[in-house]
């Protein structure tokens, strides 16, 4: 009759054969294919909006001043976050609204965890930095993660939308007082 193993002795046994499974699936995984990025292409659509992307942290551009700050370009539609080390934390396209800032630096002066936009779309995440020709401008994100509809004709908008996943990165990063530098 054959000696029976102890149940500690199966568990360890199974415990041990798992990890190796799990470590040669992992060194397959590395030595495989891997994504790479790749652009949008605009929609044919003369109304579609292009979709924001994050990416690979760009160059953060020069003019934008040092320390930890957010930095949002007007001509590239992106921001970026830096830390006090000048390094890029995240990177991301964003939709502009219809009215932007001047150039300069700005502060976040205050924030509101969730509102419906001026489109009527529920928004979260919202960090005001900026007052235009009448209009507060700030970073938000739609609850739903959609794009913000093209701007009805002579609308003015200040919210300056991004993904879902971005807006939630750009909260935890922009408190009260974090420095917004804008440039063209």
């Amino acid at each position: 009759m054959p000696a029976r193993l102890p149940s500690w002795a199966w568990t360890s046994g199974l415990t041990v054969g798992a990890i190796a499974a799990v470590a040669v699936l992992a060194v397959q995984a590395d030595k495989g294919p891997h994504p790479t990025a790749t652009s949008a292409k605009p929609s044919s659509s003369a109304s579609a909006r292009p979709t924001p992307t994050a990416s690979a942290p760009a160059r953060v551009p020069d003019g934008s001043g040092t320390g930890r700050r957010i930095v949002y370009s007007l001509g590239e539609k992106r921001v970026w976050m830096v830390d006090a080390s000048e390094a890029t934390r995240r990177t991301f396209t964003v939709w502009p609204g219809t009215v932007s800032p001047d150039p300069g630096t700005y502060t976040i002066s205050s924030r509101n965890a969730a509102t419906t936009g001026s489109d009527g779309v529920p928004i979260e995440h919202i960090m005001y930095f900026a007052a235009q020709d009448g209009v507060s401008v700030a970073f938000s994100n739609a609850v739903d993660g959609s794009s913000p509809p093209p701007a009805a004709s002579g609308g003015k908008t200040g919210g300056v939308r991004m993904k879902k996943a971005d807006g939630t990165a750009l909260w935890a990063f922009g408190t009260v007082g974090t420095t917004v530098a804008v440039v063209r």
